[in-house]
């Protein structure tokens, strides 16, 4: 397109006669009808050039270049949204997050203490269930050790009585006659 303009002035500034230009640079404030209508003839075949070609171009680039400027500006709005709607999002999240950190140490606590109070009856029935199981076996070993003394006790009253009496009587005699009569003696008044 460039070459087409300058070729087209070089053409038009050769057509006029070398002596006209001579004479238009010597006399520059009368004007001249034939350089004046040349200059029109020029002047509207470039502008006819200009916009029959460069303008539809320089017009699409400009509306080209607008289009994608708007394009991004909606770009960066939708952009800006998204993010805004990504933040609050996440914001409600993290609040949820927090409710629920919040719940599991709340239930953390009260599993705690129930576990703690668990401990503490179960450490206590344990404790009542030795102190029951000590007082059984002291009440066992004190009847043993009262039937033990009863029996030494019936044993040198067997003997004391029978070098006594002098009788000769068997042993198991005498000691099933003592049992019976242990037997017959209600055991509080032994204790």
């Amino acid at each position: 397109m460039r070459k087409s303009t300058a070729l087209l002035a070089m053409l038009l500034l050769n057509a006029l006669p070398v002596a006209a230009q001579e004479e238009a640079s010597s006399n520059l404030l009368q004007p001249e009808p034939g350089l004046i209508i040349w200059t029109w003839v020029i002047f509207l075949l470039v502008f006819g050039l200009l916009a029959w070609k460069a303008y539809p171009a320089i017009l699409g680039a400009v509306e080209a270049r607008e289009k994608a400027l708007a394009d991004a500006l909606e770009s960066a709005k939708k952009d800006r949204e998204a993010a805004a709607a990504a933040l609050a999002e996440q914001q409600k999240k993290l609040e949820q997050t927090r409710e629920e950190a919040q719940k599991l140490i709340a239930e953390g606590r009260a599993a705690g203490d129930k576990v703690r109070v668990d401990v503490i009856a179960q450490a206590k029935a344990e404790h009542d269930a030795m102190l029951e199981r000590a007082r059984a076996e002291i009440q066992a070993e004190r009847d043993r050790a009262v039937l033990e003394l009863r029996r030494e006790a019936v044993e040198l009253a067997v003997r004391g009585a029978s070098k006594v009496l002098e009788k000769n009587l068997d042993d198991a005699a005498n000691r099933k006659i003592v049992d019976d009569y242990l037997a017959s003696i209600p055991a509080a008044k032994g204790s």
